[in-house]
């Protein structure tokens, strides 16, 4: 008898035996009732041919695949402790979650940190601290050609996109950002309304497949750039080269997913997949690049424009940097995201291993302007895993003048890393398109929300200068910060990374490391191929 054969007549077995048991009580016959489904969903299982976990354990096998689905989520709620969960653990969301309601987010007991395992980091305090600001210094963005600076706060939002977040979303976040007087980054989605119905200032981040400023064939349209650039709310512009979630790739929208709203948003026709190619088709070389950043600081009437990128080969980046000094021209900022950062989905092979962490990228970035002589003129945001006051710190610390934050402002929305963006399944309505999960959204509340968790988060970057016994965040110096590499060695952040003098790199000095000395040799302005 055939394994098909024998579950069929087992459960043929049973029906007949709760039929013959609903003589003597009729009770017995509703048990009968119940077996129906299961009997359909058993001869489903026997004949079906694209499971053989199914076919074999039929009814059963279903077991395995719900508890596939809801182990994050019961590991994440019933097993792992405060310092377990990734990408960020229990004690990371419960502090956005607390400074977002603005309760009490004091540490009772003391840290649960093992203070001597490796990789811990601490930041030494002054035996004459300072006392603590209530208003944040602000951090001017815009060089020499900028004839619109701006001012901008520490801590800010990063890139997100409206299709990747819900429209309820980000009018939550432009209007916490207006609140509390922080810039928000459209991601390269597209302008669109969303982003201003809170009136809070934005960054117009426009990558390859130039959305809300595109040409029907795809390519950059300068009369449309110029008309949504020049409005007040928009107040820098950030060229995307690469993101930390999916470094050196492109994207595809599938038409099956575009809506009317988002095609009109992206500028795009109805019923055509959406292509962000990997590549930009307005420049190939570095000084390319450079002629297009200053056409859009042209177009933009003399806004702040920069570039962001996730940090790749090095010697690219310092061949953009050559064309810095051969032309002239410089962008206003640079956005470094880490390749630990991103709320873009993207494949295994792109989110584990491809590209430079934040602080190594930041790192290489900050001492390769410094060793051209152009740190001074350039702001450097840093983006990836930035959750905390000393999360910023650090960052200062290691050459940045800013940071942005996409997935901490996610969570003081309500969001519950529940890791279901890409399904159009998010549980808080945060990262779906779907209007029955989006209602659950109160904007007002969670404007209220991303507007505390910021202003607190400041508060506390004002509180580590204080006892740091500094005047401003930009005094924060590598040499304040401690890593422990495991349980007796500990080193400061100063010897930890090597750091180089002014215009070292273009003197030619003999203490350059190796690490900048070959990849500057073999940079040249004119191409991003430099074997």
């Amino acid at each position: 008898m055939s394994a098909k054969t024998l579950i069929l007549a087992t459960l043929l077995a049973v029906t007949l035996l709760f039929l013959t048991l609903g003589l003597a009580n009729p009770a017995w016959w509703w048990a009968t009732l119940a077996l129906i489904p299961l009997y359909l969903i058993a001869i489903h299982d026997l004949y079906q041919r694209r499971k053989t976990l199914l076919r074999n354990f039929p009814i059963l096998g279903h077991g395995r695949y719900l508890i596939e689905d809801f182990r994050h989520h019961f590991r994440q709620y019933l097993i792992e402790s405060d310092r377990d969960g990734h990408p960020f653990t229990h004690e990371q969301r419960a502090l956005v979650y607390r400074r977002a309601k603005d309760v009490n987010d004091v540490l009772p007991f003391g840290t649960i940190q093992n203070v001597y395992g490796s990789d811990y980091d601490w930041l030494n305090h002054s035996m004459q601290p300072k006392p603590v600001q209530h208003t944040e210094p602000r951090v001017r963005i815009g060089g020499v050609d900028c004839l619109r600076p701006y001012e901008a706060s520490h801590l800010n939002i990063s890139a997100l996109s409206f299709g990747s977040l819900s429209d309820r979303a980000i009018i939550a976040l432009n209007r916490g950002a207006a609140k509390g007087g922080f810039y928000h980054n459209t991601g390269e989605g597209g302008l669109s309304p969303h982003h201003r119905k809170g009136d809070g200032d934005l960054v117009w981040n426009i990558g390859s497949g130039y959305f809300s400023c595109r040409r029907e064939d795809g390519r950059f349209d300068p009369d449309q750039f110029r008309d949504k650039a020049c409005t007040e709310q928009v107040r820098m512009i950030e060229l995307k080269l690469s993101q930390g979630a999916k470094p050196g790739g492109g994207g595809i929208l599938p038409a099956s997913k575009l809506t009317r709203e988002l095609a009109e948003t992206r500028g795009v026709p109805m019923g055509e997949d959406v292509l962000s190619p990997a590549a930009h088709s307005e420049f190939s070389s570095p000084v390319g690049l450079l002629e297009f950043i200053a056409r859009l600081r042209e177009l933009s009437d003399g806004r702040p424009v920069g570039m962001k990128l996730c940090l790749g080969r090095r010697v690219e980046f310092m061949a953009v940097v050559k064309a810095m000094i051969e032309t002239g021209i410089k962008p206003d900022f640079i956005t470094i995201d880490g390749s630990e950062g991103g709320t873009g989905a993207a494949s295994l092979e792109l989110s584990n291993s491809v590209g430079v962490p934040l602080r190594d990228a930041l790192v290489f970035v900050h001492n390769t302007l410094v060793g051209a002589g152009l740190r001074d003129e350039i702001r450097l945001v840093a983006s990836g895993k930035v959750i905390s006051a000393f999360d910023i710190a650090r960052n200062l610390a290691l050459g940045a003048d800013l940071c942005n934050s996409a997935r901490g402002m996610m969570f003081a929305l309500g969001c519950i890393q529940a890791r279901k963006c890409e399904t159009n399944r998010c549980p808080t309505g945060v990262a779906t398109q779907d209007p029955m999960r989006v209602n659950g959204i109160s904007v007002p509340d969670k404007a209220e929300r991303v507007y505390r968790y910021h202003q607190n988060t400041i508060k506390h970057l004002m509180e580590l200068m204080a006892v740091t016994g500094l005047e401003h965040p930009g005094d924060f110096r590598p040499e304040l910060f401690h890593h422990r590499l495991n349980e007796r060695q500990v080193i400061s952040y100063q010897d930890f990374y090597p750091w180089l003098e002014p215009e070292a790199l273009c003197n030619g000095a003999a203490d350059v490391p190796e690490w900048y000395a070959e990849p500057w040799q073999r940079a040249k302005a004119d191409s991003f191929v430099c074997f």
